[in-house]
């Protein structure tokens, strides 16, 4: 079987020539001896031929299960009480036998979570254009309890992405966030949560995932991006939800229709993997002082992850390689897709982290209200650029988290003239788990850090 760099190119799965979409690898899971896989199409099931349910045995031989639907797939949860697998709009047993949620197939699923008070009958799934039902596991029969665009507010194109259920709360991500939402500096993205009866809104800019480390450490992860920074936000029961920023090592993943699709998951036992902005990163699973440390960057990259997880000792991440849609693209080509299987510390030999990013963009500040901590770990070059609109000069405190507890102290100050720029370089190698800025008047300022 020829391997070329971790892909086996008799394990792609491609779309049918007509009508031209996309097959991308929405979900991955290992479950009845196979490793189990379901695409997505663009926009609806009548494109995508040829794409749907597969499963690979460990001969790493692929086949195409007979009660496969073409659609539009991303979401997978294994139900511990009633031992069955839920991918796209199918259930699997421990066997391998294969039911199908008629109601659902036309739905463009994202996320399945487990429920707030019926755990072992019953299951949220969540569609892409803010359904959210509730599914008996057990009868299949499905019951749509919100159309989220109304609970939430969202008017624009809607691109909800994931879910998660943990400390009494249903928590899901909407990905929206296209051209003008740059120039506006929020969109219709959002974060938010249920507690069983009322939707809070906690963010209003695009989030794209929402992870955690179930049995280990209590954190409950959401990641997402403004124009500023990449987002990183965390529930903790002792503290509730906490806003951190993280550095983006590309912009190609900023649009609501090239984020397919963020992932938080473990991938060795307590070791978890998590993509946001083009850069992999290692997650601890546990927290500790009610605070986040120990996030370390491991590598950029431009792959298209529509998931990964561990199987038979690999590492497999999922693909999507060719998307005409259409022939939006008429270089494109049959639209296909495939796996890269390898090892988890393999990813230290991509590319080298790198990014940009930081607390404000165009940002109105008050005086003594210090910024979001930003990631400085695991960067070799640091250079911070700094600008202000104030007609008198403005002193930004530079704070440094060395030992992530959230304790911040004063590295140095800065001071930039009226309506100036300053820009300020680390010493080489300096670093810190996190960063902050204090100003010392208000002001509509801007502070973005570049890493090489």
């Amino acid at each position: 079987m020829r391997d070329i760099s971790g892909v086996l190119p008799r394990l792609a799965v491609k779309a049918d020539h007509i009508p031209r979409s996309e097959t991308g690898i929405g979900a991955l899971m290992p479950w009845a001896d196979r490793l189990w896989m379901i695409t997505y199409v663009a926009h609806t099931r009548r494109t995508g031929g040829g794409t749907g349910l597969f499963s690979i045995d460990d001969d790493l031989e692929i086949t195409k299960h007979p009660a496969s639907v073409v659609g539009t797939y991303a979401n997978r949860l294994v139900h511990k009480e009633s031992n069955q697998l839920f991918i796209g709009p199918h259930v699997i047993d421990v066997d391998g036998n294969v039911k199908t949620i008629e109601a659902l197939v036309d739905v463009r699923l994202t996320a399945t979570a487990r429920h707030l008070t019926d755990e072992a009958g019953k299951v949220y799934m969540l569609g892409m254009e803010g359904e959210f039902f509730e599914v008996d596991v057990h009868t299949l029969e499905v019951t749509q309890l919100y159309n989220l665009l109304d609970e939430l507010d969202v008017h624009d194109y809607p691109h909800f992405k994931d879910m998660y259920t943990r400390h009494g709360r249903v928590v899901v991500v909407n990905n929206s966030y296209y051209d003008k939402d740059f120039l506006a500096g929020h969109s219709d993205g959002r974060l938010a949560e249920w507690d069983g009866t009322t939707w809070n809104v906690l963010a209003r800019t695009q989030f794209n995932t929402i992870g955690s480390a179930n049995g280990m450490g209590p954190g409950l992860y959401a990641v997402g991006q403004d124009r500023a920074s990449a987002l990183f936000h965390v529930y903790l029961p002792d503290t509730g939800w906490k806003v951190y920023r993280l550095p983006k090592s590309t912009h190609t993943q900023d649009h609501a229709f090239t984020t397919e699709w963020p992932r938080i998951r473990e991938v060795e036992s307590e070791r978890l993997l998590m993509d946001a902005s083009g850069m992999f990163y290692e997650l601890p699973s546990l927290t500790y002082a009610n605070a986040v440390w120990g996030i370390r960057p491991i590598a950029s990259h431009l792959r298209i992850v529509g998931d990964f997880c561990s199987w038979n000792g690999l590492l497999v991440m999922a693909g999507d390689q060719t998307t005409p849609i259409g022939d939006a693209n008429p270089v494109a080509g049959q639209p296909q897709a495939n796996l890269w299987f390898g090892k988890t510390d393999d990813l230290w030999q991509w590319g080298k982290p790198q990014g940009w990013g930081g607390p404000w963009w165009e940002t109105s500040v008050e005086a003594g209200v210090p910024s979001d901590p930003y990631l400085m770990t695991g960067f070799e070059h640091k250079c911070l650029h700094l600008s202000h609109d104030a007609d008198t000069d403005v002193q930004f405190d530079l704070e440094v988290d060395f030992m992530g507890t959230g304790a911040f102290r004063r590295y140095r100050t800065i001071t930039v003239e009226a309506g100036g720029y300053e820009a300020f370089v680390f010493p080489t190698g300096f670093s810190a788990h996190w960063f902050r800025i204090v100003p010392s008047g208000p002001c509509e300022a801007t502070a973005q850090l570049v890493y090489t």
